[in-house]
């Protein structure tokens, strides 16, 4: 199973070439993360991230997340559009104390014919707040994600 997360695009995300900087494609990925596993201020059942975000990242949380690795394809230039990018999200691995979260990037839902733009891969690892040494993934995480738990990207070229 997948989360879909709309994400727009800034006209600030572009490059002088008219499409989206390959620099803030990290943001753009980091955003869709965001909605997708952190809590949110909006309790909706409809919220993107609703089960998923269960990493508090208020002032004063016990958790901090620290990237490890990230790995990203560009397959396609992205144009700037109005619409939301349809940003796919599913966990690739989870370990002990980091996960795998996997995207593939594409054109907004109802463009056609939809455009496959990127593929990446970003390492995540919880760590404890006060020490910033890695924490175990607890069972509340391990239940939310689990779910979105599927095959890890496998890149083209390496």
């Amino acid at each position: 199973m997948r989360l879909h997360v709309p994400t727009p695009l800034r006209w600030s995300d572009l490059d002088a070439y008219g499409h989206v900087n390959n620099a803030r494609m990290l943001s753009l990925l980091e955003e869709a993360r965001i909605q997708a596993f952190w809590v949110s201020t909006d309790t909706s059942e409809h919220a993107v991230g609703a089960s998923t975000a269960v990493i508090d990242a208020t002032p004063g949380a016990s958790t901090i997340t620290l990237i490890a690795r990230q790995e990203v394809e560009y397959l396609a230039p992205i144009p700037y559009q109005r619409q939301p990018l349809d940003i796919e999200l599913w966990i690739g691995y989870m370990g002990g104390a980091s996960l795998d979260v996997c995207y593939e990037v594409y054109s907004p839902v109802g463009v056609e014919p939809r455009a496959l733009y990127t593929r990446a891969v970003t390492t995540i690892v919880l760590a404890d707040t006060a020490t910033e040494r890695p924490r175990r993934i607890d069972e509340r995480e391990r239940a939310a994600w689990e779910p979105y738990l599927g095959e890890s990207l496998t890149f083209r070229r390496r």
